[in-house]
Parts: structure tokens; sequence; C-alpha cells
């Protein structure tokens, strides 16, 4: 088994794909209010928000299964943290990369980056998340419950963003004029 690896996932939301970029830029301390299943807290230790080699430090919830010597362990929606430096921005391709520096992933990966990606075209947004990795050992399995964390929090950002649904106005009534049957 590798002990390097790469994960990317893609996820269509229906909310402004430049606001989803600006918020992971420079508002990721909005997302615990988005997001506070899964995100608790966000704070700048260094730096300014939205500027590469800033530290951000999380408060997130996450339920991580790994194998250490044949034997599975579960962590079913603990308290997690994390440290993570604004390793690079790019406004053009409106991504923004984090590299893990502290905290609970670093119990059992080396390496731990994470890459959110924007696509817009019109009304389309494609998110796109890779999550590069290299693990402490080989009983460390890929990140795939870390995507789909990724992938939920994606959504609760889309789903804040959207305009409420309206709401059926029980006081109007449809007629329709047909004949009576015979």
């Amino acid at each position: 088994m590798a002990l390097t690896g790469k994960l990317v996932s893609q996820i269509d939301i229906k909310s402004d794909g430049d606001v989803f970029h600006e918020i992971f830029r420079e508002r990721p301390h909005h997302i615990s209010g988005m997001s506070p299943d899964h995100i608790q807290n966000c704070d700048l230790h260094e730096g300014d928000w939205g500027k590469v080699g800033s530290v951000i430090y999380w408060d997130y919830t996450h339920e991580l299964i790994f194998m250490i010597r044949l034997k599975i362990e579960r962590t079913d929606g603990e308290k997690k943290v994390a440290k993570e430096i604004i390793e690079a921005i790019d406004e053009e391709q409106k991504s923004v990369t984090f590299k893990v520096i502290e905290g609970d992933l670093m119990k059992v990966y080396k390496t731990f980056k994470l890459r959110v990606h924007v696509d817009t075209n019109g009304e389309d947004n494609l998110v796109t998340w890779t999550l590069e990795y290299e693990k402490l050992h080989e009983d460390v399995p890929d990140p795939h419950t870390l995507m789909d964390f990724c992938l939920k929090v994606t959504k609760d950002i889309e789903t804040h963003h959207l305009p409420p649904a309206p709401k059926p106005d029980h006081h109007h009534v449809d007629t329709i004029d047909s004949p009576c049957p015979p």
C-alpha cells in the first residue's frame, strides 16, 4: 500500500461560485455559522485573512476510521483541531490551498494539504476538493471520511447562500372550469 496519495472530488453547487471562493479565501471564520455541525470555530493565529502565509486554527467535528495493527479504531464525531497555513491563493483559478501543520490529522499523516477550487460558468458552479497526503504508516486509510466531510461543508455553505424556498399560499385556490360528468 502506498503511503502517499491524492483524492479528488467534485460537487455542483447552485449558489454563487465567486462567493464560495471568497469565503474560503478571506472569510473562513464565517463557515462555522454556515456549517455548525461540522465546523465549530475558525480563528486567525498569524497574518491576515486572505493572505498567503497566514495561519488558521480550526475546531471541527469529524469521524475518522483507521486501522492500527489490524484493529479498527473509530472516532465518532469527536471534536478535532487543525492548524493550517494558507499556502496558495490563485484568483484566476479561484482556488485556495491549505497545508495542515498541527492537529489531529498529524497523528496519522506526515503531510496533509487541502485545495478547494471553484469553476464558475454562469449559474453552473463546480467545486473541486483535492486532498494530498502522506500517511505515517500503511495501516492508515486514505482520507475518504475527510473528503465526505469537505463535501458536506460545501453543501452546508451552498444551502446557507440559496434563497429560501417560497412558502405555499394556503389562501389561494385554483379552480378549473370543466364540464361535470353526466
